[in-house]
């Protein structure tokens, strides 16, 4: 009897650790998103080439995208990914 009483005690609480845990697994796909990040560097040099951009602003965020690659890099380096 007292582990079902524990259990509905501690349901909020881990209902509130899934979610946490869920909403972390999220961001850290959307932040080690690889092939985002070069989709995206594709189509800055687009832009560039194009005209939609100046040279300064492509500067700008092509610096931004390849240390966010690097940092995508170093992350699976560290957790023994390829």
């Amino acid at each position: 009897m007292s582990f079902f009483l524990d259990d509905l005690i501690l349901a909020p609480v881990k209902g509130v650790v899934w979610i946490a845990d869920k909403i972390q697994e999220q961001a850290e796909r959307e932040l080690m998103d690889e092939d985002g990040v070069k989709h995206r560097l594709t189509e800055l040099y687009m832009r560039l080439e194009t005209g939609q951009i100046s040279e300064e602003e492509f500067e700008q965020q092509e610096a931004e995208l390849v240390e966010q690659l690097e940092t995508i890099e170093e992350y699976k380096s560290s957790r023994g990914h390829p």
